[in-house]
């Protein structure tokens, strides 16, 4: 396997990503991996590691930095904290079309290293970034062919760009993984996704005895 970590240009700047993937048998498909809320960290680079195991190059960007900020450090379990107020007003910052101008930036780097083949990609994304997933595919449709939304929140929305009209409409291969219990994704949203979604090329999958964060 080989791993780096780089400042990738975006509109807005560069995002410090972490990139591996395997060292042979290349160009791998694209895996753009959109971090959740509590921000970059050894968890997810091992996760990264995991989807380059089989056969992936994973760009992990980091969405944080328009606001300077890159790891947050361990989480924080106290809902008062100062921590998990600066997470909350990160998160809150974050809008679809930022983070698709991010992953265009990534697709660009990518469009230029032998080691990827950027013409196939997939997104996933966690928590707040499952929406994100999401739209990438109506953002490049000529090139996101799968995406996964795990506990995604936001999925139903009454603009034109919510996640669940994007999937409507794409020809890419959709997942949305939700808990049983998620006040953050209420059961509501859950129903609506799957109606929304009957017929269309995904599936909507709820996981029993889950809460937010499962995975």
């Amino acid at each position: 396997m080989i791993e780096r970590q780089l400042d990738i240009a975006t509109k807005d700047g560069a995002s410090t990503t972490f990139i591996v993937h395997p060292d042979r048998g290349g160009p791998h498909p694209v895996v753009v991996f959109l971090m959740d809320a509590p921000a970059i960290r050894e968890e997810l680079r091992d996760m990264a590691r995991r989807f380059a195991s089989s056969g992936y190059y994973v760009m992990l960007p980091n969405l944080y930095y328009r606001a300077g900020e890159m790891e947050l450090g361990p989480l924080n379990p106290d809902p008062e904290s100062p921590w998990r107020k600066k997470m909350f007003d990160l998160m809150n910052s974050l809008g679809i079309s930022m983070v698709m101008s991010d992953v265009k930036g990534m697709l660009d780097f990518a469009d230029k290293d032998p080691a990827a083949n950027a013409k196939s990609v997939g997104t996933v994304g966690y928590c707040m970034s499952g929406r994100f997933a999401v739209c990438a595919a109506g953002e490049f449709p000529d090139r996101v062919k799968a995406t996964a939304s795990i506990y995604g929140v936001k999925l139903v929305t009454d603009s034109d760009n919510s996640p669940h009209l994007v999937a409507k409409r794409s020809p890419a291969e959709f997942y949305f993984a939700c808990a049983e219990r998620d006040h953050w994704a209420p059961q509501e949203m859950v129903d609506q996704l799957k109606r929304e979604l009957a017929g269309a090329n995904g599936e909507v999958e709820q996981y029993p005895g889950t809460d937010h964060g499962f995975a």
